[in-house]
């Protein structure tokens, strides 16, 4: 499929850099020049790009401004692939192609950990004419900050051929809070380019950009009025890239915009460090080779990029392909890749725009597909933290947690009743999360030895389920917005398929006896499910109130790991009323609202037996991301009538998107490579 047939839309929020939940920054907005970048909870955090062609300047990153008007650059394009976000822009005859680049291959977790992005410009001429050219790229110390009141502070670094400037809270808080709606408050923020290339200069912006454009050059003197809040005359970090000369023939150049955070995470009150550093590389090693590597880097993300778009297009078409796209980044930077304490990659998730939950069990559950088709070793690196933590003495329910904390502190549950009470807990939900997506690893693995040291725990939540699972008591289930729900039909699916799951585990651990007695209590559990559900050309919301429906997402693991506790039918069945359910911007979650689920919707969807049906249901969802008024990254919670999203946003469940390739045992297995 070439690139000009994927219908690429206008998306709520474009990536730009995309690390983790600190680092990530976004366009809100149409065009690049309609406002100013910000971080994924929409405080500003300013990028500015002009293009100075032939002595003129000309804007195309960044809002307006109220110190000097500049004329702006026509967006001609926005293409969102899965590692880059490329704009295209043309004024004066000239086009310049301006490329985000987040290397977030999977398959080599060193370099995925790396919190270094690339922003590439691509210049020609395209009226036969050449045209001088310099670009002005600035981004400001305020992301350096949990808000512009907070003082920073800058320095110049070089290394080698490598000019660098940095910036940094003056106080630096590191892992002294935890919430949602946070900024980092430590660590150091680089700008680097080659020295041969470009000039560097840290200050207030306006003051580069009007020596530039009056004089040529960046200030000669550092602006060394320092430290200072970051909203007093905002300091920049600038780059002058210069290019020449321009003719048909592209020219490029590259900066790097990079995060080092030292620690990242602390787990039961000990500080874990980015995975990237777990051998002892530093900063400025971490720059050198973040900066030879990047031609190959470039390559590698390109050939990526289409590779898995041609595979996400020819299992479910191109409309969905492009909301993988769009969701890739998102869901792997609402995470951070840490070393634990042997080394291994852990995978913390934050709840973006929920509660701020950090390894949140049912942020897991639903993010798993894209973990387990590209890296099933990080889906072992957020389930391991959360069940340490459970077979310790601290975790003394008979079901699984829900969270460790709150985000970046990870020293124990919060959720609900926390450590403290069962009140407001997920128990059927994440003891079926787990067992779900334990025998998931199974499958990949071929054996179940990653789960054998925590048999203990899990016959607890098996137990718990064979008891409580069936006929779920007034409890929340992951849809918590929607509040406390007694006969939930579709989480008692969960449990028994969890239940099924475990049987499997134990059948591969040699536990014959024992798994034949968990699988025919799951068997006659579904029995009871199907018999209690029905509701005539559906199954209920709850098995106590006829005429109530919902979505049955759960079902979808019954086939995937060949479970088969429920007919092929009830899929079926299923599938053809949610078409007549169906809003302009959805399919609703369940029969007592309009609102929806983006992940559930896919899984839904992913129950259809043909590509019809399934595009059917995804048609919408690419109509919603283009259309919608609400600007932030993905929200997975909004509206089927009106298209506005509600509280969530940024969050990591938008890996649950790339259910469908696990669909497809041999495009799985191809993307199943070796881990570096």
């Amino acid at each position: 499929m070439s690139n000009a047939s994927y219908p690429w839309i206008r998306p709520p929020a474009a990536p730009l850099i995309t690390h983790d939940p600190y680092f990530s920054i976004w366009s809100m907005d149409d065009r690049l020049t309609d406002g100013w970048t910000r971080h994924w909870t929409s405080s500003e955090q300013r990028m500015l790009g002009v293009a100075i062609i032939d002595g003129q300047p000309h804007r195309f990153m960044g809002g307006n401004f109220r110190q000097r008007a500049l004329p702006v650059m026509e967006q001609v394009y926005l293409h969102v692939w899965p590692t880059r976000t490329i704009y295209r822009f043309e004024a004066a005859g000239l086009r310049l192609d301006v490329t985000f680049m987040s290397p977030l291959l999977l398959d080599d977790l060193d370099l995925a950990s790396r919190p270094v992005s690339y922003i590439s410009a691509a210049a020609q001429s395209i009226d036969g004419s050449p045209h001088q050219l310099e670009i002005f790229f600035s981004i400001a110390a305020v992301a350096a900050v949990e808000n512009r009141r907070e003082e920073v502070v800058w320095a110049r670094h070089r290394l080698g051929g490598l000019a660098a400037l940095s910036a940094s809270a003056a106080q630096q808080r590191m892992l002294e809070r935890s919430g949602d709606n946070l900024r980092i408050e430590w660590g150091c923020l680089y700008l680097a380019a080659s020295s041969d290339d470009a000039d560097l200069w840290p200050g207030f912006w306006y003051s580069g950009l009007s020596s530039l454009l009056e004089r040529g050059v960046l200030p000669a003197v550092d602006d060394m009025r320092l430290p200072r809040q970051a909203d007093d005359e905002s300091p920049h970090l600038t780059a002058a890239l210069r290019f020449g000369q321009v003719e048909e023939e592209q020219i490029c150049r590259t900066l790097m915009v990079v995060y080092d955070d030292i620690f990242s995470i602390e787990y039961l009150h000990s500080r874990m460090r980015p995975y990237w550093r777990k051998n002892g590389m530093d900063a400025g090693q971490l720059l050198n080779a973040a900066w030879q590597e990047f031609p190959a880097l470039a390559q590698r993300c390109q050939s990526f990029d289409e590779a898995l778009m041609a595979d996400l297009a020819a299992a479910g078409g191109p409309q969905y392909a492009v909301l993988c796209a769009l969701a890739y980044r998102q869901a792997i930077a609402a995470h951070k890749i840490v070393a634990g304490p042997d080394g291994t990659p852990w995978f913390f998730s934050k709840e973006n725009f929920s509660n701020g939950c950090i390894a949140t069990i049912d942020i897991t559950y639903p993010s798993a597909p894209l973990f387990l088709l590209l890296n099933p070793l990080l889906l072992k690196g957020m389930l391991s933290p959360i069940l340490d933590y459970a077979m310790s003495d601290r975790w003394k329910f008979p079901f699984a947690p829900h969270d460790l904390g709150r985000y970046p502190l990870a020293n124990g549950q919060v959720y609900g009743g926390g450590e403290r009470i069962e009140e407001d807990q997920m128990p059927v939900e994440e003891s079926g999360n787990v067992l779900l997506l334990l025998a998931a690893l199974a499958e990949v693995d071929g054996n179940a030895e990653y789960s054998r040291k925590y048999l203990p725990i899990l016959k607890q939540w098996a137990d718990y389920l064979v008891e409580k699972g069936l006929d779920p008591e007034d409890q929340l289930c992951t849809d918590d917005f929607a509040g406390h729900l007694a006969h939930n039909v579709n989480l008692s699916a969960k449990a028994i398929l969890g239940l099924a799951g475990y049987a499997r585990l134990l059948e591969r651990l040699g536990e014959a006896e024992q798994a034949q007695f968990y699988r025919q209590q799951a068997e006659a559990m579904a029995s009871a499910w199907q018999a209690n559900a029905a509701d005539g050309d559906h199954y209920r919301l709850t098995f106590d109130r006829p005429g109530t429906w919902s979505q049955k997402y759960n079902l979808v693991w019954d086939a995937l790991l060949k479970l088969n506790l429920f007919p092929a039918e009830i899929a079926r069945q299923e599938v053809r009323f949610y078409l007549q359910k169906q809003n302009r911007y959805g399919l609703p979650l369940d029969s007592r609202r309009e609102y929806t689920k983006l992940d559930w919707i896919i899984w839904s969807a992913c129950l259809a037996e043909n590509q019809a049906d399934f595009r059917a249901l995804i048609a919408p969802l690419h109509t919603w991301a283009n259309e919608t008024s609400s600007r932030s990254p993905l929200p997975d919670w909004y509206e089927t009538v009106d298209g506005s999203q509600h509280h969530f946003r940024a969050r990591a469940v938008v890996g649950g998107l790339f259910f469908k390739l696990l669909q497809h045992p041999a495009v799985w297995q191809k993307w199943l490579k070796p881990v570096r």
